[in-house]
């Protein structure tokens, strides 16, 4: 059990960390997202945390890889399609949550309001 938690959280402070090289809005949105799912699991099934984890784990390595190729463009980009298949296997709530994260992703007027630290205010 120690040694599950000490995975999970390992990931979560992982996935946290990488969210600094997003622009702030997307940091804001994303870390915002990542607290709330792992709250939400917490609780979950067995067969339910190893998905989670899995998924989560793409993601971090996914966002590590566009970090590390972004570095060389000199240019940040983020994100990634979504299969068929994979968009097949979700379930009506999940879709719904999607389709909302890509609606506040892609606002032109921004929820968060944020500066950045040495942005005088």
């Amino acid at each position: 059990m120690a040694s599950h938690v000490s995975k999970v959280r390992s990931l979560y402070k992982r996935i946290l960390l990488l969210h600094r090289f997003m622009p702030i809005d997307l940091r804001a949105l994303g870390d915002q997202y990542v607290k709330d799912e792992f709250r939400k699991h917490k609780t979950a099934s067995h067969e339910e945390v190893k998905r989670f984890m899995t998924e989560w784990e793409v993601y971090k390595d996914t966002l590590q890889t566009q970090i590390l190729e972004s570095v060389n463009r000199k240019e940040l980009v983020f994100g990634a399609d979504l299969s068929e298949e994979k968009l097949k296997g979700f379930q009506d709530e999940q879709i719904g949550q999607l389709y909302e994260l890509m609606l506040e992703s892609t606002k032109p007027n921004r929820q968060f309001d944020i500066q950045e630290e040495d942005t005088p205010k």
